[in-house]
């Protein structure tokens, strides 16, 4: 009788074809729950190093590579059996040629649990280390800090790692100072086990130092002679990779460029002189900007301008701005030109309006402007010649003190200076600012003046999270004729750059116009104001802080700091930084809360 399950069995010609489906596809759901049950995942446990030690030891293991991923029963033992080699070589590159691993492979209702107990033993220590460098490169400052940072030292471990780091370092350092033939002819490691000693044979050959040849510029809408103004050097100096990354910065910072790249012609260098090669592409030409801003001190207001980074081939910029505001209307127009040099010297001439009505002044004044402006000993310094003229109120609205029209010409002295590791948002940075203007009576001045001003400004992170800021102000003023000198030439305190808890411009001395009612602010000729505040971004976008103004303006020698204290909201928006600051006046609490809100840079 024919089998029932053979394929010329009648029986199996007479089964339907879904019928015989049914059965294979429950045939390979068996297998696969099959194969299911004997797969599962494993975990590393692993206890006798720590540190850099453990984070190499699990790097290294095939063990680590299937966590989270079924195994089977035999998978599992053979990653295990890999894991003490794996292990032995992944200390070895840290000094630590004689590890030995122990543990077991246990099975759980979770999975498999590979525990490995890992003694490393004693590292092998650095017993010589030998470093030759000869002739004049080993005098210089970088090649000799390369050379004393290099490690692993006399004593310690033979970490392969720093090894090769300080191998790199040393190179480098040659390179960057013009050795550009530079050549490790010897890099040997003796290694002996027995006793656990390795010696470092090291040795350059460092070649001839190359000087600075000729610089080729392309890409750029200016040509040659016009560029050569931002060269840090003379053609023959020696070659330095610190006054290749100085051209790099005085093209990015001139603000005409898209890209700046620069580098040595290596390939073109012959008899001792390298060519330099800088490639450009210019920005875009126009820029304008627009847009709704507030803050407590002007009110709601739009701004808009225009920047024109360049005019013609001679590199010369034009910039306005126009600002409307609640309690400010400005106009301003800055026309630039560059000159030949290694200093930035640019000439400028500018004119501004602006219309201020605050609490305790309202002024018109028109003022023409041309300086010049350079670099010098690391700051930014300019030399101008000021000509202003306006009319001007100081007292409230109902009881103005002074009402007066003025025109004073000053010749203005200005240093400032600025470092912050990144300006959008300063974890480590500073900036510094001096000022100094004069006036004579009788020539184009209605009286005779002389002004000093600082302000200064230090942030730290002193952690990931933290910020310190410390800011700073102190000012003083010579006058004949006081009441003469407008508003803006006069020290007020208050506002949220000075004393948040004060309104703008309401802190100085004062004049009593009607005994039953306020005194009018009038300004000052002194200013000394200080301010500390922390920061906590319980965010990375966003953060809480706490601040304490002190200081005054006055006259004299009458001095009463005014302090403000208060907490405040921090975001780093799209647009920069805003700062929302809830401030309280210590010593004149009737006078309430002040809202004080900025948008803009930390320095």
């Amino acid at each position: 009788m024919p089998d029932k399950d053979s394929p010329t069995s009648p029986f199996c010609r007479t089964l339907p074809y879904r019928t015989r489906a049914l059965r294979y596809v429950a045939l390979a759901a068996l297998l696969a729950l099959g194969a299911t049950a004997e797969a599962a995942r494993i975990t590393t446990t692993m206890v006798g190093i720590d540190g850099d030690l453990k984070i190499a030891a699990l790097a290294g293991l095939d063990l680590t590579q299937y966590a989270g991923r079924d195994v089977s029963a035999a998978q599992a033992r053979r990653l295990y059996e890999r894991a003490p080699a794996q292990i032995a070589a992944a200390l070895e590159p840290y000094g630590y040629y004689d590890a030995s691993v122990t543990g077991e492979l246990k099975e759980t209702a979770e999975g498999w649990t590979a525990e490995l107990s890992v003694k490393p033993g004693d590292p092998v220590e650095v017993a010589e280390l030998d470093l030759k460098l000869e002739g004049p490169a080993r005098e210089l400052k970088s090649v000799r800090l390369a050379l004393r940072a290099f490690q692993p030292k006399t004593g310690q471990p033979m970490n392969h790692d720093a090894y090769e780091r300080g191998k790199g370092a040393i190179q480098a350092a040659l390179f960057a100072d013009g050795f550009l033939d530079a050549k490790l002819v010897t890099h040997r490691v003796e290694v002996t086990r027995s006793t656990r000693k390795a010696t470092i044979h090291l040795a350059w050959e460092p070649g001839q130092r190359y000087r600075i040849g000729k610089t080729e510029f392309e890409g750029s809408q200016f040509n040659d002679a016009f560029l050569v103004r931002y060269l840090p050097w003379n053609e023959g100096d020696f070659y330095t990779q610190e006054l290749l990354l100085s051209l790099q910065q005085r093209l990015n910072e001139a603000d005409y460029f898209a890209v700046v790249d620069v580098n040595p012609d290596v390939e073109n260098a012959a008899d001792g002189v390298v060519p330099i090669k800088v490639a450009l592409a210019p920005a875009k030409r126009s820029i304008y900007t627009g847009g709704v801003f507030v803050g407590t001190d002007t009110g709601l207001g739009i701004r808009g301008g225009l920047d024109r980074r360049w005019m013609n081939r001679r590199g010369h910029k034009f910039k306005s701005e126009l600002i409307l505001a609640q309690r400010l209307t400005s106009a301003s127009a800055l026309y630039q030109i560059p000159l030949p040099g290694p200093d930035s010297r640019t000439f400028n001439f500018g004119v501004n309006y602006r219309d201020e009505d605050t609490q305790t002044t309202r002024s018109k004044t028109s003022t023409l402007v041309a300086s010049e402006t350079r670099q010098w000993l690391g700051f930014t310094r300019t030399l101008g010649l000021h000509l202003q003229t306006g009319d001007f109120e100081i007292g409230d609205r109902k009881e103005v003190a002074f009402r007066g029209n003025s025109t004073i010409l000053y010749p203005q002295f200005t240093l400032t200076r600025k470092r912050a590791d990144d300006p959008l948002f300063v974890r480590r940075g500073y900036s510094v600012n001096v000022l100094a203007r004069a006036a004579a009576e009788g020539v184009l001045s209605d009286t005779d003046f002389v002004q000093l001003r600082g302000d200064v400004k230090w942030i730290r992170a002193l952690k990931p999270r933290h910020r310190l800021i410390l800011r700073g102000t102190v000012g003083t003023s010579w006058v004949d004729q006081f009441d003469k000198l407008p508003p803006d030439l006069r020290f007020f305190a208050g506002g949220d750059r000075s004393l948040r808890g004060y309104g703008y411009q309401t802190v100085g001395p004062d004049l009593i116009v009607d005994p039953d009612k306020k005194p009018v602010v009038i300004g000052g000729r002194h200013l000394l104001t200080g301010s500390a505040e922390y920061e906590y971004y319980f965010k990375p976008k966003w953060g809480i802080a706490t601040f304490v103004d002190a200081g005054d303006a006055f006259s004299g020698t009458k001095f009463e700091a005014k302090i403000g204290a208060g907490l405040g909201l921090r975001w780093r928006s799209p647009v920069g930084m805003v700062r929302f600051d809830l401030g309280v006046p210590l010593r004149e609490p009737r006078d309430g809360v002040q809202i004080h809100l900025v948008i803009g840079p930390d320095l």
